[in-house]
């Protein structure tokens, strides 16, 4: 089901790892998915993706992303592969140290218990990075599940996760692997001998450990994961790899007492991706750079204490985050090898402090907050070589920058009859710069992105206004909003090849130099309408629509982009689903996806039509707690496009895909 939850959440087990809900949630646009949701999804991105306008860079899932283009979309506003909004697990950033993207193989569905999207600046306890909002994971607390399946294209996956309890311990434990020999993205006429399969080798686990000291709950967690995957292309393929440990202390609150939480947190990212050159008939690649190693380290510390009066609630919190990394590699392929080396990274901080409180009197909920926060990049170079003598061709350190910034939201919450409500929102928000912008360059066949160690922090102020309604048969809400995020970051055309330009080096003939910039302003206006009914014991319905019309003003920065869409930005998108039940033993269950077209690019030159993909499954009890299933992925086999050359060349997502599979939940 998706909706927004009423002014009286629905109830959560609290566990070590977190605080309970706060009672001022209820005012802001709040989309929780349970356990149904995820039980059916392969992968934590395609779960989020039943929530309209909400899902990665491109149109593809983690299957077949590189992980450069896993950041996450909220809303149409100005997705971006750095990811403008904040995925935490149980207080836990899952964003990459270095890049802000999200690997979401880390995080396999069967190890959670649940979701909430926060579909509005991140504000309150979410902090730096949650531009356009917050994804807010929930690690399974009790029970268990395992799922094996097989599907084309010698595709497989095995994941199970499971608790229990020994020497007075709480263990939950978590375990995925998954492999594909993948589909070539460019189809005939226009795919050459350089095309090769998106095949992916994914393998992740994680451990937490829960103790209770008098009524102290403590919890230690680790994990880690390795990804590795081809990139569509002869020669360029990506490997992904880290770990993440955590330590947190909470005390649950009661009527005559405070709650709090302190927590710590380490995280640790590599990340080697190598890119080539590609002939005009597509016949053959040439070794464009080698980026062998990207090591990046974060460390982060938060704390919350929380309190309730009678009809007030208050919270009172602090984070810092730090990230430090750097990109090595090879580039400048002459002669059959690499004849230049680039050492580039720096340092980020991040300290915030904040306060949040509601009031609940009758029918009204009124929440509301302040942060401050302090933002620097430090440290940051970057150093060119001769690969073969050592000589020193480039080397440009960046300046030391900081800066303030405050940050508010306040929301109006009112229960009306009859099940319905309303509520009303105003909110901002920033996310400073990743590494990953300030100081990595990349390439994607012919183009060419340079980074930027001078951006600016992105700074958002929005407003919105929902109706909802809720009954036992189903729920229905509409929210209305108005976004602007100024210095926004955007990668930015400054060149077309064939040609030789500073820094960058060569861009080859149907190739662009593009320059991440603070590119002006985003303004966006939006509607987001969402259904769902339990027509009968048997049958029940959902269904979702979001229209965005983002806007670029690109001011004396980039007036060529003034009055152009964010690229991958669609106006709309839309989602339709359908269960039936016809006996107790038999699910069969629909699910369709459909946007209407975006841009690959800045300049609205590079057009992806619109796409409609649908997706059936049939589900046959086999015992308690036992089912055997099969699923048609992309059943029409649609074309859906996810990516398009400066010469006409589309990539497109996997075709149908049939999967059968077991699984097991207790």
């Amino acid at each position: 089901m998706i909706q927004d939850p009423p002014v009286v959440v629905d109830e959560i087990v609290v566990t070590a790892p977190r605080l309970p809900p706060a009672a001022g949630d209820a005012a802001f646009s709040v989309t929780r998915l349970g356990s149904e949701a995820l039980d059916a999804a392969p992968r934590l991105d395609e779960a989020l993706g039943r929530v309209p306008a909400v899902g990665l860079f491109r149109r593809t899932s983690s299957l077949t992303a590189n992980p450069t283009t896993q950041g996450l979309s909220l809303r149409a506003i100005a997705p971006t592969g750095a990811g403008r909004a904040l995925v935490t697990l149980d207080g836990v950033p899952m964003n990459d140290p270095f890049g802000g993207w999200v690997i979401w193989s880390q995080t396999p569905p069967v190890g959670l218990s649940g979701l909430d999207v926060v579909r509005a600046g991140g504000t309150g306890p979410y902090g730096a990075g949650a531009l356009t909002g917050a994804v807010i994971l929930r690690e399974r607390d009790d029970g268990g599940a395992i799922e094996a399946a097989a599907g084309g294209r010698g595709s497989a996956r095995l994941a199970a996760s499971g608790t229990g309890r020994v020497a007075g311990l709480r263990w939950v434990a978590t375990a995925a692997q998954e492999r594909t020999d993948g589909h070539v993205p460019v189809r005939a006429p226009d795919a050459g001998a350089a095309d090769r399969p998106l095949d992916l080798d994914a393998l992740s686990g994680a451990v937490r450990i829960d103790a209770a000291v008098g009524d102290v709950a403590v919890s230690g967690r680790v994990a880690a994961f390795r990804e590795d995957r081809g990139s569509g292309l002869d020669g360029a393929r990506a490997t992904a790899r880290g770990t993440v440990a955590s330590l947190s202390a909470t005390r649950a609150p009661a009527a005559d007492r405070p709650g709090w939480r302190v927590q710590l947190w380490r995280r640790t990212s590599d990340l080697e991706n190598s890119s080539v050159a590609v002939a005009a008939d597509r016949a053959s690649t040439t070794p464009a750079n080698d980026q062998f190693s990207t090591p990046a380290e974060a460390w982060g510390l938060n704390a919350a204490w929380r309190v309730r009066r009678g009809r007030l609630e208050g919270e009172l919190g602090l984070d810092a985050r730090r990230a430090e990394g750097e990109t090595r590699e090879l580039f400048r392929f002459m002669g059959g090898r690499f004849t230049r080396t680039r050492i580039a990274g720096g340092e980020t901080a991040v300290v915030g402090a904040y306060a949040e409180g509601s009031w609940t009197n009758g029918p009204w909920l009124v929440a509301g907050g302040l942060r401050l926060d302090r933002w620097d990049a430090t440290g940051g170079f970057r150093r060119e070589a001769d690969a073969q003598t050592g000589a020193v061709t480039l080397d440009a350190p960046a300046s030391d920058r900081s800066g303030e910034v405050v940050s508010a939201r306040l929301g109006v919450h009112r229960a009306l009859g009859s099940d319905w409500s309303v509520r009303a929102a105003a909110y901002s928000a920033f996310r400073p710069a990743t590494l990953n912008e300030l100081h990595r360059p990349f390439r994607v066949g012919n183009d060419l992105t340079e980074a930027n160690a001078g951006l600016e922090p992105e700074r958002l102020t929005g407003v919105e206004a929902g109706l909802a309604r809720e009954t036992v048969a189903g729920s229905f809400t509409a929210t209305v909003f108005a976004t602007r995020v100024e210095e926004a970051i955007v990668n930015v055309t400054i060149g077309l090849g064939p040609g030789t330009f500073p820094r960058a080096g060569f861009v080859p003939a149907g190739g662009v130099l593009r320059e991440r910039r603070n590119a002006g302003t985003v303004e966006a206006a939006g509607v987001e309408l969402a259904a769902d009914r339990r027509l009968s014991e048997t049958l029940s319905l959902r269904a979702a629509l979001s229209a965005t019309d983002a806007r670029l003003d690109g001011g004396t920065a980039a007036p060529q982009l003034t009055g152009l869409r964010p690229a991958q930005a669609p106006i709309w998108s839309a989602t339709a689903g359908a269960v039936w039940t016809p006996t107790p033993d038999w699910t069969l269950s629909a699910d369709a996806r459909w946007e209407s077209r975006r841009f690959d690019d800045d300049l609205n030159s590079r057009i992806l039509d619109p796409a409609l993909t649908v997706s059936v499954r049939v589900e046959r009890a086999l015992g308690p707690g036992l089912s055997g299933w099969i699923e048609a992925l992309n059943l029409t086999d649609a074309e859906v496009q996810t990516a398009r050359t400066g010469t006409g060349v589309a990539s497109l997502a996997p075709p149908r895909t049939l999967w059968i599979g077991l699984s097991r939940r207790w």
